[in-house]
């Protein structure tokens, strides 16, 4: 990862086509990799982009050298009502952790989900916080990352858009 050139910078209201396009190449690659069900057709929705967006806190995208967005995803430190209850499983720690959601990338910087995964954990890291992510059981690749990453699976949650279970991940 350190010999990728990209910034991580909050989104813009003028980022959102680009980020609303990578999700769509997203959705692709997820139903064209076995992982069809995770965000279907419609997710995220883009009155959910918007609204991240213009939070202004939470919505990230990742940039590289020509300014071309790469990478876009949701990051927040603080409870997370999606963690709140883990089946089959518990938690590494029960203190403050930061959270990754709905990330996906353009396809254009091989590693640009790591990078943004490892800018996010080193941002938690640095606020003495763990970070916690979930992805569904389908998305192997997804799974494979962040096992690679150093996050250890720690159970089963359940979503509260659809109530669908999701493995959950925490990297200390």
């Amino acid at each position: 990862m350190d010999n990728l050139n990209l910034t991580i910078r909050h989104s813009k209201i003028s980022d959102y086509e680009k980020m609303l396009a990578i999700y769509a190449r997203a959705r692709d690659f997820m139903a064209a990799t076995g992982n069809p069900r995770q965000w279907n057709t419609t997710w995220p929705p883009a009155d959910l982009i918007k609204h991240d967006i213009e939070g202004g806190e939470n919505s990230f995208v990742a940039v590289d050298e020509d300014g071309d967005i790469v990478a876009t995803f949701f990051f927040m430190m603080g409870h997370d009502q999606t963690y709140d209850i883990i089946e089959d499983g518990k938690w590494k720690q029960d203190g403050p952790y930061g959270v990754v959601h709905r990330i996906a990338v353009s396809g254009k910087v091989k590693g640009a989900g790591a990078y943004c995964l490892d800018w996010a954990y080193d941002n938690c890291h640095k606020n003495g916080r763990t970070l916690r992510i979930d992805t569904h059981c389908d998305n192997k690749i997804m799974q494979n990352l962040v096992t690679r990453l150093g996050f250890e699976y720690c159970g089963i949650i359940y979503v509260r858009e659809d109530n669908d279970p999701r493995y959950a991940y925490e990297k200390l």
